[in-house]
Parts: C-alpha cells; sequence; structure tokens
C-alpha cells in the first residue's frame, strides 16, 4: 500500500480569460471578481490560494456554485493549469512538471472520483474498476484480482459483471470508489462525488468512505457544497467564497469560532449538541471537579444526557490516555449546544 502524501498550495491564483497574467497584479492590488470581469472581460477562478493538507486526512473544500472549489481540486493534478502559484507534492511542483512527468503524476500518485460517476458503459463493473491498472500494463489476471478485491470491498461482489446501465446510482458511486482505490494512488480526489446521490445514498456512501479511509490512510480532497457533510467528513474543512478561501480549519473551530457573517450563515442550521465535542470547550481542570468521566470526543449531547442519567452538574473530560484534562459544567455545555460560546 503506498504511503499518503502532504499537499502543498502555495499563493495559487487562477484567472480565465485571454491575458490572465497581465491582470494578476490588479487582483492581489484587491481588484474584485466583479471589477474584473467587467473592465477586463476575465473571470476571477481563484485568489491567493494557500492550503496544507496533511498525509492521511481529510481535507474538505466546500462553498457554493462559482466559489472556485471544483477549480482549484482539478489544480492538484493540473487538469487547469493555474495562472501562478505552486501545488508541491512530495517534494516536487506539479506546475513545472513535464507532461511525461505529469502523465505519470496522474497515473500513479493521483486518482479522482467524480460526481457524474464517469464510468465507461461499455466495460463491467469489473473492467471499469481495473481500468487504471490497464493502463499502468498491469496484467490482465493481476489487475482484475486486485480490482475484484476492492468490488467486494465496496459491497458490491456479485455484481462485478454488471453493466453501469444495470445499476443504481449508489451503486456506480461504488464502482468509482473502488476504481479510485484500486491504483493505490496516495491521493485521492473527490469532486461533488456524491452530490447526485439521495441523501440516505448519500450518507451510506460517506460511511463507506470514512470505513475505508480507516483501512487505506488516502490523502484525500473532497468537495462538497454541504456543510453537514463535509462535518462528518472533513478532518479539516477550507470554505471558498468568490475564489478565496474565508475560512479554514477543524470542523469544530468553524462551528465555535465563524470568521464572520458569511461563514455563520453556514453553520447556523448545525445541531451543535451533536457535533461539538467536549474537548472543544472544557473548562481547566480543577481538583473537586468531580461528576461522571467521558473521553474528549464526546459529543456535547451525549455528554448532557450523561449527567442528566447520574444526576449530576457537570462532566470530566478524559485524554486518549485516559488522564483527567478539562471539566464541562452542565450550564457551559447546555449554552453551547443552544449556540452560545
Amino acid at each position: 500500500m503506498s504511503e499518503p502524501l502532504a499537499i502543498e498550495i502555495r499563493n495559487l491564483y487562477k484567472i480565465f480569460g485571454a491575458r490572465p497574467r497581465a491582470h494578476v497584479d490588479a487582483v492581489r492590488q484587491g481588484m474584485t471578481k466583479a471589477q474584473l470581469n467587467e473592465r477586463h472581460r476575465h473571470v476571477l477562478g481563484l485568489r491567493d490560494i494557500n492550503l496544507s493538507v496533511a498525509p492521511g486526512s481529510i481535507q474538505v473544500v466546500m462553498g457554493l456554485s462559482g466559489s472556485g472549489k471544483s477549480t482549484l481540486i482539478r489544480h492538484i493534478n493540473r487538469l487547469i493549469e493555474p495562472t501562478v502559484g505552486e501545488i508541491v507534492i512530495d517534494g516536487r511542483d506539479v506546475v513545472t512538471m513535464t507532461p511525461a512527468e505529469l502523465r505519470r503524476f496522474r497515473r500513479l500518485q493521483t486518482a479522482m472520483v467524480f460526481q457524474k460517476f464517469a464510468l465507461l458503459p461499455h466495460r463491467t463493473v469489473l473492467d471499469n474498476v481495473s481500468y487504471g491498472l490497464e493502463v499502468q500494463g498491469v496484467a490482465r489476471a493481476d489487475r482484475h484480482r486486485t480490482a475484484m478485491r476492492w468490488v467486494q470491498r465496496v459491497g458490491l461482489g456479485g455484481y462485478e459483471t454488471r453493466y453501469p446501465s444495470q445499476l443504481s446510482g449508489g451503486m456506480q458511486q461504488r464502482v468509482g470508489l473502488a476504481r479510485a482505490l484500486a491504483n493505490d494512488a496516495p491521493i485521492l480526489l473527490m469532486d461533488e462525488a456524491y452530490s447526485a446521490l439521495d441523501p440516505l445514498i448519500r450518507h451510506d456512501m460517506q460511511t463507506v468512505l470514512l470505513d475505508l479511509q480507516k483501512e487505506v490512510r488516502k490523502t484525500i480532497v473532497f468537495i462538497t457544497h454541504d456543510f453537514d457533510e463535509a462535518l462528518r467528513i472533513g478532518d479539516r474543512i477550507a470554505l471558498l467564497r468568490d475564489g478565496s478561501i474565508i475560512q479554514q480549519g477543524t470542523g469544530q473551530e468553524m462551528v465555535l469560532r465563524p470568521a464572520d457573517d458569511y461563514v455563520s450563515s453556514f453553520v447556523q442550521h448545525v445541531d451543535r449538541a451533536r457535533i461539538v465535542r467536549v474537548d472543544s470547550v472544557m473548562l481547566p481542570l480543577t481538583d473537586d471537579a468531580g461528576g461522571p468521566r467521558v473521553g474528549a470526543t464526546t459529543s456535547l449531547g451525549e455528554a448532557i444526557r450523561t449527567m442528566s442519567a447520574e444526576g449530576s452538574d457537570r462532566v470530566t473530560v478524559l485524554d486518549e490516555g485516559g488522564r483527567p484534562v478539562g471539566t464541562v459544567p452542565m450550564t457551559r455545555a447546555v449554552a453551547v449546544a443552544a449556540g452560545g460560546s
């Protein structure tokens, strides 16, 4: 299994138009997306993106339609050429790769799952999943053996001889995920992979991805417009607006400390009792804190139920080693869950 890789995006700009480089300085000095279009008939795709993705983590990039999130993910494997900036992976700047180096990078170090599935309609499930290995020149028996393992792993055992038209949308997306994983690329790019699915199937696919990530530990960049999905999947979240990152951090940080009103509009309907963890709101430990003990990742809702069941006015928070590290009074838990800080 390949080792996960870090992704470092530095000072990335994308301007669409006939003379994009001519307008970079104006954008750097504050020209807005609307002004750039009105004055020069160029479109601002990305403005000064700086993003560090830790190896083996899930980085969610989210925003509304037109925010630049799909443009950003397509820069990582250079399906879109940047105007200026760097994308450093495994010590190499993807922007400076030769065509031959870029082909090898795309073939061996990245895999992509698309919103519209992008399956080959004339190939069976097994042949779709093994397609990337076929491109790499892997022998038929070996690639089918690897592909079959992933077909079974995503819950499609028994469907390997079916064609995409014979599958539901959720099943087709499982094929797309299996195809990406069969390549064993260290980086997995998922561009609104679940947005076309019904809510129940979407939740099921999120669970499949999280379960698989425990096993495969890929570096995943996941694009979505759904904040609940971002909170469930992402280790970290970056929120885009008009091509700029408005805020980035953990889901806890964004829910508890939104950077501005725009971010607040995304988090206002979040079930904070379910999302916020006790270690995000705990107070310093005192000798007489007392109360039932809960793990640091316990949600506020669980902590409140535990306190109510045991007739306590607080919980003591334990770290991974079982050591007390803080306390959360009932009054604080209820206030934060209701929208306070």
